[in-house]
């Protein structure tokens, strides 16, 4: 499976950047990409290991729930 990098919007807006077989590649230009980011910028970029293109998009687009950590 590969894997899959996006650019994020802060309005939730997903832009497909490049799909690599190689977690070392996709992390690597994720980091990159964080690296030349301007301060203006609020975009966020994020990798994701799914089937194909239409279900990476699909697991960035659910929100997740909160974690919880240890009982109450």
């Amino acid at each position: 499976m590969p894997y899959f990098v996006f650019r994020i919007s802060p309005s939730l807006q997903l832009e497909h950047l490049a799909t690599t077989d190689k977690y070392q590649q996709a992390r690597a230009l994720v980091r990159q990409r964080r690296a030349e980011r301007q301060p203006e910028d609020t975009h966020d970029y994020r990798l994701i290991f799914a089937h194909q293109q239409a279900e990476a998009e699909k697991l960035l687009s659910t929100p997740r729930d909160e974690r919880v950590i240890g009982e109450d």
